[in-house]
């Protein structure tokens, strides 16, 4: 260097830096830049966080002399080296050398006063490189950065370089030696630092550090104590400490390593609660943020609410134009459709698709991640094709996996997969529409497939398997035996690549095969190979593992297969035994096993075993546990309507106790639902509801489990989990009003609903159909109805719909020939045998109050318009159902006893009457007569009752539902229809918006007493579910309404106001000699009033109004 610049100083900024790669590959804490002046340190950075991107921003400076020491006779040499650091407080050691440069001192000055880049030597291929700018000064300025505690000499700091060293060099050169020597260093550090030593949480994350490494490449075995390790580490770096981040941070990586290994679920459980506080520690723009995002996105789907959770955060984290957004939306969308394979609801599955959508949109042509976001959005519409069986979900799907595959020609990596999910769409569409064309191009999809797999490919097995899943189909439909053969091959080939322990759906799908073939061949080798597989699936699963749900599925199969050509008795008990254990199985999502349990009960009625009875009860006990996790209305009837034969449960159960000489069974069968729980006590159903998840949770989180004592483990927190359940249970029982709790009502209970009038319940079950009446005591009486079917019934609802529809068009003073004929037949088959007991056995004084619990095809039927129409012998008419009794309806007998129990707490009564005439343009006609029948109303309700009316404009949503709340009678005028399709959205026309059953459901009517619906379509059932009749009368009488009046069908308002006056007048008739308003005489008004106006109202505006309740 020439003398002219031996007294100058020189200052070095230290701006940036970029491509920061860690030789280890280890995440770091921070990194530092360190200036040497010949083999002494002289200066260090701050330590600064690495960004996304892998730089990192300083903006440090240093002043250096070049009279470093009097005793250099030649200048030293000026060194820059970039370290990471694993400790963002106090360091322990150097940290990990990421690159080291020599230089001159008059290279610093080559740039002037320009910014220049510094290249390192390579690391993982890539130039880490400094951004410097060095000026010449004449004094020494003062000085960012500083000299740590670390440089000092002591044997804890070279154990701990020498350690960092050693590991770099077994990540980058993979000798076992280098490792050995890593924990031997790190090994002594920890040595050395006792319990109190403020650095012993470094040497614990150190040394676990090394090890996990070891594991991760299986030259170490001891990931326990690895674990315990990063734990002991967490525990010296609470909540606040600067390094509490990489702590976490690094127990996750064992737990995820561990979970990988030994299928344990808690440990990716505890890992994913990690990440949840990690994403809430981690700043945003860092390269931890990221990392940890993307390792978010790595891990296991997880369909609990915390699961779920966890990737709605991360998805948070990726706001609109992040890189990872298209990941965490792929990502939550599988978790919530994972969801929906446990629980079915279908809401779930179209988030899913929601969310698979936005994807895509955010994958654009060209964009590497297209094909995947494509095949992921085309899987989940046809899952939801499968379900709900919309044409255009599965076209579209096919649409997709076609584009995700033109985008992957011959070669592509993927190329494979995507033919077989186009195969499988194509499967799925063939079975519905049948389409000889989709399957025979599904099957050559999946032969192309398979030609991309040779052997020794890890996918060939499972390409197998669904080249034999295709020729199965297409043998189903066109019965080509060799199809069939041939996929018992691929079948056998395919599982001859797989170990038995991860070969089962492989295993259920020969079996299935074999008994395809048993079937047509009644070759017993087939059916006892089928027996052979099932059995040695389950010796070789633990007790919880989720396969044995499967293995029992295909033995019940098996053996009924076999009893049904050999016809031998042992064969048929095996089979309900395991029909039994796989809808037993709880590592099972309650839809599946719900299904069982229908088959179940379906095959013991054909068979007419002795187990019907527990398949049916089996069925309930699932279904309400299914329910029960439901948080609403509308999400509850969805649960309960989405099985296949569900909806004819009860009654066939009821049927089924009937003919085993059960009457009192047969009720309570009939009863059998779920209380309102959450709304008595939120914390039990709250409880409840928790453990019944962690119950759920802990037998399927079984199927990950490979290591024998962790199956072991996850066996002994099922049956605690259990026991915690059943005891809540017991305490939700010892509350009198849920002492029947996930169990159906005893009769002594439900006989209360006959208090004042015996119960008809009309049971229309496919088995059977007969009556059942519930008399104020005593044992129920059976009425057969040999006469009646079900076909008959929905034949006879067919045919009352169309003299409906024939006489709205006749002139009123014409015979309703069609609808006195059908009335004859109500009455002949169905009411008057239960007549005969009423008057003969019951000794059931005229004029006295009945009801009528219609269930299935019997609530389409206007039972209480039974009429002989015939004259005696002395010309007088034989009398009628509602000349004998006064008829009211009730859904169940639970509603009414709740609506008894309700009348205890009353109020003074006020009244509001509610009309909308002019509903608006698409909303339905005009209702000319509505402002009339307002007045009317107006006219004959007393004064004292507190009269008001809400009609026109006033007449919106809001304003009719305030008006609900606030009135103890209502009186409604407009038009109601009713929503098939989903019930509850059934509703009234306002002005605005629809006043729908499920506004009016979930508003507190705590004091409501009476509503007269004078609208059409008020009373008609929902034939979808399985234990309710749900519209909108009956939904009132759910809310609040203790007694109701409705109609069957569309009200002709012009005629309908005779009976609306008629029926008010005879209401409160009484009222002037010091009556109260009493909403129990509604019955008894409805039956005076439309006798009274027979010569003013046809006859089918006469029997479309029906009493509900009290």
């Amino acid at each position: 260097m020439p003398s002219s610049s031996e007294n100058r100083y020189l200052k070095l900024e230290v701006i940036n830096g970029k491509n920061l790669r860690v030789p280890s590959d280890s995440i770091p804490a921070g990194i530092y830049v360190s200036i040497y002046i010949g083999w002494r340190r002289t200066w260090q950075s701050a330590i600064k966080v690495l960004s996304s991107d892998r730089s990192v921003v300083w903006g440090d400076s240093v002043t250096l002399s070049s009279y470093a020491s009097p005793a250099y006779v030649v200048l030293p040499t000026l060194s820059v080296e970039i370290r990471a650091s694993y400790e963002a407080d106090r360091m322990l050691g150097g940290g990990e050398v990421i690159g080291k440069l020599q230089m001159s001192w008059d290279g610093l000055l080559d740039h002037g006063d320009e910014l220049y880049s510094l290249s390192f030597p390579p690391v993982q291929g890539v130039r880490p490189s400094l951004t410097l700018k060095a000026t010449v000064v004449h004094t020494c300025d003062d000085q960012n950065g500083t000299l740590s505690d670390y440089l000092v000499d002591s044997k804890i700091t070279q154990d701990t370089d020498a350690g960092h060293a050693e590991l770099a060099k077994y990540v980058t050169r993979k000798r076992v030696s280098h490792l050995n020597c890593a924990i031997q260093h790190f090994k002594s550090v920890l040595d050395q630092c006792p319990v109190s030593h403020p650095d012993r949480a470094t040497a614990l994350t150190n040394l676990a550090w090394a090890h996990l490494k070891g594991c991760s490449r299986n030259d170490l075995q001891d990931i326990d104590a690895t674990t315990s390790l990063f734990r002991d580490a967490l525990a010296l770096r609470p909540q606040r400490h600067p390094d509490r981040l990489l702590s976490l941070y690094k127990l996750t990586q064992a737990l995820t390593w561990r979970y990988g290994e030994k299928g344990t679920a808690a440990d990716i459980r505890e890992a994913a609660q990690l990440y949840h506080e990690l994403l809430l520690l981690c700043l945003e723009g860092t390269y931890l943020h990221n990392i940890v995002i993307d390792e978010c996105n790595e891990l296991p789907t997880d369909a609990s609410d915390e699961g779920i959770h966890l990737r709605r955060v991360v998805l948070e984290l990726c706001p609109p134009g992040h890189q990872l957004r298209p990941r965490a939306l792929d990502e939550l969308a599988q978790a919530v459709e994972a969801r929906f394979e446990q629980h079915g609801s279908i809401d779930d599955l179209d988030t899913s698709i929601q969310l698979c959508r936005e994807a895509v949109s955010l994958c654009p042509e060209g964009h590497s991640d297209r094909d995947s976001s494509l095949n992921n959005l085309a899987l989940l519409l046809v899952s939801r094709f499968d379900h709900q069986n919309k044409p255009n979900d599965i076209n579209e799907a096919i649409s997709l996996h076609e584009e995700a595959l033109r985008m992957c020609p011959l070669g592509h990596k993927i190329r494979d997969s995507l033919l077989d999910n186009l195969g499988s769409a194509l499967i799925s569409r063939f079975k519905k529409c049948g389409d000889i064309d989709d399957i025979t191009r599904a099957v050559g999809l999946h032969r192309e497939a398979l030609t991309l797999c040779l052997p020794g490919h890890p996918s060939r097995d499972t390409m197998l398997n669904n080249l034999a899943v295709a020729l199965m189909a297409r043998y189903y439909k066109m019965d080509i035996i060799e199809d069939l053969n041939e996929a018992i091959d691929r079948y056998h080939e395919s599982l001859q690549l797989k170990r038995l322990d991860h070969g089962h759906a492989n295993l259920f799908n020969l079996s299935s095969a074999l008994l395809s073939r048993f079937k047509q061949t009644q070759k017993n080798e087939d059916v006892e190979e089928a027996m052979i597989i099932c059995r040695e699936a389950l010796a070789s699963l633990s007790s919880l593992h989720p396969s044995r749900y499967f293995s029992y599925l295909w033995l019940q199969e098996a053996y009924l297969s076999r009893y049904r050509i050999l016809h031998d008795p042992a064969d048929l008990s095996l089979a309900i035994e395991n029909f039994r254990l796989a809808s037993g199985h709880p590592t099972q999502g309650f839809p599946e096993r719900i299904e069982e349990a229908i088959d179940w009960a379906r095959q013991a009625e054909v068979y007419q075993h002795e187990s019907a009875l527990e398949a049916y009860q089996m069925c309930f006990e699932l279904f309400d546990s299914h329910v029960m996790t439901r948080s609403s209305i509308v999400s509850r009837r969805e649960a309960a309507t989405a099985f296949r034969g569900a909806r004819s449960l009860p009654v066939d159960a009821a049927s089924y106790a009937i003919r085993s000489g059960n009457p009192r069974q047969a009720v309570e069968l009939m009863e059998q639902g779920l209380e309102d729980l959450e709304s008595a006590n939120p914390t039990l159903a709250h409880n409840y509801l928790e453990l019944s998840k962690l119950v759920s949770n802990a037998a399927q989180s079984s199927a990950t489990i490979t290591d024998r004592a962790a199956a072991d483990q996850a066996a002994t927190d099922y049956r605690r989990l259990t026991r915690q359940w059943e005891v809540a249970i017991a305490e939700i029982r010892n509350i009198r009003a849920f002492s029947r709790f996930l169990l159906p009502p005893s009769y002594e209970d439900l006989q209360a609903a006959a208090r004042h009038g015996p119960v008809i319940i009309l049971i229309a079950s496919q088995y059977s159909c007969s009556a059942i009446i519930v008399p104020t005591s005593g044992d129920p009486h059976h009425i057969p109805l040999p006469s009646v079917s079900l076909v008959h019934l929905i034949n006879l609802k067919d045919r009352f719909a169309r003299a409906i529809r024939q006489a709205s068009r006749m002139n009123p003073k014409e015979s309703r020939s069609d609808l006195i004929v059908l009335s004859r037949i109500i009455w002949d088959e169905i009411m008057l045998p239960i007549v005969n007991v009423l008057e003969h056995v019951l000794k059931l004084k005229r004029r006295s109050r009945i009801w009528l619990c219609p269930t299935a095809a019997f609530t389409s039927i206007p039972l209480h318009a039974a009429n002989p129409f015939q004259t005696k012998a002395d010309r007088s008419k034989e009398p009628c159902l509602e000349d004998l009794y006064i008829c009211s309806y009730t859904p169940t007998l639970s509603a009414l006893v709740r609506s008894r129990q309700m009348m205890k707490k009353r109020v003074p009564p006020s009244f509001v009457a509610i009309g909308q005439g002019q509903p608006g343009t698409g909303k339905g006609k005009a209702l000319l007569t509505v402002d009339s029948e307002l007045e009317l109303v107006h006219k004959l309700v007393p004064a004292t009752a507190n009269r008001t009316a809400i009609s026109g404009d006033a007449a919106t949503r809001a304003n009719a539902l305030d008006a609900l709340q606030q009135n103890t009678w209502v009186h409604l005028a407009c038009h109601g229809k009713q929503d098939h399709a989903q019930p509850y959205n059934s509703h009234f026309v306002m002005r605005d918006e629809h006043l729908t059953l499920l506004d009016i459901m979930e508003r507190d009517i705590p004091h409501a007493e009476f509503a007269f619906l004078s609208a059409c379509h008020t009373a008609v059932g929902d034939e979808e579910t399985p234990d309710e009749v749900i519209h909108l009368a009956a939904g009132l009488q759910f809310s609040g309404f203790k007694s109701v009046i409705g109609t069957l069908w569309e009200v002709d308002d012009a005629v309908a106001k005779h009976v609306v006056e008629a029926f008010y007048r005879y209401m409160f008739r009484d009222l002037e000699d010091g009556g109260v308003m009493d909403c129990t005489k509604a019955a008894w008004a409805l039956n005076c009033a439309t006798h009274s106006v027979k010569t003013k109202v046809p006859l089918e505006q006469r029997m479309v109004f029906i009493h509900i309740g009290v």
